[in-house]
């Protein structure tokens, strides 16, 4: 009998001893919940435990595991803001689902006004939370939406109808830097951190601290405004394995204190993890690319030894260091492979395109990066998921993305190149790595093997333990987030600014740890906060060096539009001071090559392999190049942006598929910073002309991917890409009025394309809007006033009322130039018939401050055609007439020119351009 209750009591301890994630409720061996609850009449709550109405959501597992089970009552029967800190493939994510159902207990329905928001530091996991959750929570009424992407800032009205948004931590900044403004922010109640260990990285960690020290000001602006409302929001934060979580939950408290937390270790992972860390040796001499390939060779042993003859997964730092990693251990290694699983391997060399791979995927290896194509890709990660495939190598981008566990996880080498030069993983990265170690369906243990140098060898041991201290980034990117604080008004004076610093991680820390800010050790609290009034006092001058804020004697501080366009569009400090050195002079040219050494370009790297495809781009003497060759070779990052920019605008066909997705990265920012340095100069006091119309027409070709006198117009209509657009100029159609005028069977022989798609591609050029613009001097004028009519006339209103083609969010921009020796003030006007209006949806709290122009103008409001048609416009002039109706009221455009005595007669430039999204010459 003792012997029996010993065994039962040890087979307990050793299910208890583990976390089960979701779907590994039968973990090998361990006894599953339902037998504990058997032996013991207790065990881990169960699922249906919680409201009737939202018991669907854990529909997938009967028990909660033992982390959920550890914060159960603090995340759901509390309102406590909370931090737990767990291993990867805890479940995590349902504390998370947990928090949600205690808002929606907490609010009576309909739950329309209820607004949770979940931060996660990668689209991919953003997605991957939305497809769940709109599954779990979609039956119960709420509405999910993914906000991630480098789009447009204004994406209020997206997410009026949403009661769970997912972000990340850069579009919520550029959401959140109005908050002031939009009442939609005010009604969040519950904001969710995943992956919270993230606020150390150097690139991503400064924005996540920032963005939520603005929620902690949101939250007690809200309370300070409605105190007897008792309303507040609430912080649910998730991290892997860290020593200092306590200083994160200090960071997340309020008026009651520090934030609850949880702290588990590694022993409660779903699939035991045995971490080893291997030093190598490395000469001074040495350098970081001959360490790397040496690695290479001492592969096939560390498979041999660690990965148990089951699947294994290499992270690589470079594209040409994931094949040549594959070639090496294809000639050094040789898998036991049966012949039925030599045939399946077979079928999925059959359909793959890249020879490389295809011989690589017959021999048992594969690799796998953002430059091989998407066909290619999917069948790789096909065999390796089912376990066709023994080896894949691949870059960081895959633990970033794609959920593809193995049993072993190598990360050869802990340096990757960066911007030109070799820096080490951040610790997100590592952690993200090796956490797809372990398969909970096929595994009970896994192992993690890092390669790395000798000296660095204890820092990742620390590392994989969880020792390594989680420090703020903040410091080191302060320029731009103070910036952005001062447009919004929450700091004024340098007093100001070291409140807000109290805010943030980086005072908790800097009060702990003053050494790694760069402060001495003997400091007291006085002491340091002096050293971190002086570090914002230096970054307030930077700004104040380019006018992008100003201070006075008291160093009362106040933006500048130019600082406004900076926190407006999410602008680096660098990339500023780049545009403040434009003289005014500038081409085409030279503002495209200005545009292309920003530092938001400072992640695309220039590899070895794209060198050659770069330089036929730019010079070729058999084929067509861009527009304005690069002297000399393609050798840097900056000359690729350049080059790249230019050939999707010169409409040549990029092969390189890795090069098509730098592309796409590239113009999604290129629009964003175009359209910032256009707006930049047209609030320029000195005369910039030149350089003011060149950016216009950049951030126009920006826009429309095609230069501003390109032939290849048909390229932005629907339908019609790269090579029907090539069909068509080489049949002579490179205008739209031409592609109008001919016939839709004749369009569709140029194209080879069956009817109606002529009819459907005539029709999409009709239904665009056609303009004249004309210029008109009164004859009211002296010697120094000219009055002069500029109007814009939409000559197909007709066709514009029952369909259009174009996006209506048009304007147009009227810049004029004179002679050096003239100056002019000016009132720009354009004479369209407002309508009636009325005031629009947006939510915004200040209409007057916020960036709608319809929420200072109104709305047109649709009316019954009349008899007289001239009376009536369509709803697509709806952008113009806002535009025009923010102006001042007068009924000309008047140049009051200071003609002085003596000087030549009277002569200026006047340019008038119509930003339309679709243009042609």
């Amino acid at each position: 009998l003792l012997s029996s209750i010993t065994y039962r009591l040890w087979k307990a301890a050793q299910c208890l001893s583990m976390t089960f994630a979701n779907h590994s409720i039968s973990c090998h061996n361990a006894l599953g919940f339902n037998e504990v609850n058997k032996a013991f009449g207790l065990g881990f709550p169960k699922t249906h435990h919680t409201a009737v109405k939202f018991r669907s959501i854990f529909s997938d597992f009967p028990f909660f595991n033992y982390v959920q089970s550890k914060a159960l009552d603090d995340v759901l029967y509390t309102n406590r803001n909370f931090v737990a800190c767990a291993p990867t493939g805890s479940g995590k994510t349902v504390l998370f689902e947990l928090a949600i159902i205690r808002l929606l207990m907490e609010t009576p329905e309909p739950w329309r006004d209820v607004k949770a928001v979940y931060m996660a530091p990668i689209k991919a996991l953003c997605s991957q939370c939305s497809e769940n959750w709109k599954k779990k929570f979609g039956p119960l009424g709420l509405s999910c939406k993914e906000l991630t992407g480098d789009t447009e800032i204004d994406d209020f009205f997206e997410i009026q109808d949403s009661q769970i948004i997912l972000t990340t931590p850069e579009k919520w900044d550029s959401m959140t830097r109005k908050w002031k403004d939009n009442c939609l922010l005010q009604l969040v109640k519950l904001f969710l951190i995943d992956e919270v260990h993230v606020v150390k990285d150097a690139t991503r960690g400064a924005t996540l601290e920032v963005v939520v020290s603005r929620m902690k000001a949101v939250n007690a602006y809200r309370a300070s405004q409605n105190p007897e409302a008792g309303l507040s929001m609430r912080f649910v934060a998730v991290s892997a394995t860290i020593p200092n979580i306590s200083d994160l939950a200090d960071w997340l408290s309020n008026e009651s204190g520090p934030a609850t937390y949880l702290s588990m270790d590694e022993n409660h992972r779903p699939v035991k993890l045995r971490k080893v860390v291997l030093g190598f040796p490395c000469s001074p001499n040495q350098t970081e690319f001959k360490f790397d390939l040496s690695l290479n060779y001492k592969m096939a042993n560390i498979i041999q030894t660690y990965s148990d003859q089951k699947p294994t997964l290499v992270f690589c730092s470079t594209r040409k260091g994931v094949q040549q990693s594959a070639a090496v251990l294809a000639k050094d290694a040789r898998f036991i492979i049966s012949s039925e699983h030599k045939q399946r391997l077979m079928k999925y060399a059959s359909s793959i395109l890249d020879s490389k791979l295809k011989d690589l995927l017959m021999l048992g290896i594969g690799y796998h990066h953002a430059g091989v194509g998407l066909s290619d890709r999917k069948l790789i990660e096909e065999a390796f998921a089912l376990g066709d495939l023994p080896v894949l190598f691949t870059t960081r981008t895959l633990a970033m993305g794609v959920n593809l566990p193995a049993h072993l996880v190598v990360i050869k080498s802990t340096m990757q190149y960066i911007a030109g030069s070799c820096e080490e993983y951040g610790e997100a990265d590592i952690l993200q790595m090796i956490g797809r170690a372990g398969r909970p369906q096929f595994d009970s243990s896994a192992t993690a093997v890092i390669m790395t140098k000798v000296q660095t060898r204890d820092k990742y041991t620390n590392l994989m333990n969880g020792m390594e201290i989680i420090e703020s980034s903040l410091h080191g990117h302060l320029v731009e987030h103070l910036n952005a604080e001062i447009v919004l008004q929450t700091i004024s004076d340098v007093n100001m600014a070291l409140d807000w610093i109290r805010s943030t991680y980086l005072y908790i820390r800097a009060l702990k740890n003053p050494t790694h800010y760069g402060f001495s050790a003997d400091l007291d609290r006085c002491g340091i906060e002096a050293k971190l009034q002086e570090l914002c006092l230096k970054n307030l001058n930077a700004l104040s060096a380019i006018d992008l804020i100003r201070m006075d004697e008291d160093i009362n501080i106040k933006p500048t539009e130019a600082g406004r366009l900076m926190a407006r569009f999410c602008i680096a400090f660098d990339t500023m001071e780049q545009f403040s050195k434009v003289v005014g002079t500038e081409s085409l040219f030279d503002l495209v090559s200005l545009v292309s050494k920003s530092r938001e370009f400072s992640d695309i790297q220039l590899r070895v392999n794209e060198k050659r495809a770069l330089n036929t781009l730019n010079r070729d003497k058999n084929r067509r190049t861009i527009r304005f060759p690069l002297e000399g070779k393609i050798k840097t990052s900056e000359m690729k942006v350049n080059c790249l920019i230019q050939a999707q605008m010169s409409s040549i066909s990029i092969q390189d598929f890795g090069l098509t997705q730098d592309t796409a990265k590239i113009f999604r920012i290129g629009m964003r910073i175009s359209k910032c340095l256009s707006e930049f100069l047209s609030h320029r006091s000195e005369a910039v002309f030149p350089a003011l119309l060149n950016s216009l027409i950049l951030a126009k070709c920006f826009r429309a991917k095609i230069w501003e006198n390109s032939h290849f117009v048909s390229k932005q209509l629907e339908k019609i890409g790269q090579t029907l657009s090539t069909a068509m100029v080489n049949a002579g159609l490179t205008t739209f009025s031409q592609i109008e005028q001919t016939n839709p069977r004749e369009l569709e022989l140029i194209l080879n394309r069956h009817p109606p798609f002529g009819n459907q591609i005539r029709d999409s050029v009709r239904h665009l809007p056609k303009y004249s613009v004309t210029l008109e001097q009164l004859p009211r004028f002296g010697s120094d006033t000219a009055e002069v009519v500029a109007r814009v006339n939409l000559k197909n209103q007709a066709d514009l009322l029952s369909r259009r083609t174009a996006p209506g969010h048009h304007f147009v921009s009227l810049i004029i130039g004179t002679l050096p020796r003239l100056s002019f003030t000016c009132v720009v006007v354009f004479l369209i018939d407002p309508g009636h209006k009325r005031q629009c949806n947006h939510l915004c709290k200040n209409k007057t401050l916020c960036a709608h122009d319809c929420c200072k103008v109104g709305v047109a409001v649709g009316r019954k055609r009349s008899t007289n048609h001239e009376s009536s416009f369509s709803s697509y002039l709806t952008d113009l007439r806002n535009r025009s109706d923010a102006l001042v009221q007068t009924p000309v455009k008047r140049l009051k020119v200071n003609h002085p005595v003596g000087s030549p007669k009277l002569s200026c430039l006047v340019f008038m351009k119509a930003n339309f999204w679709l243009h042609e010459i």
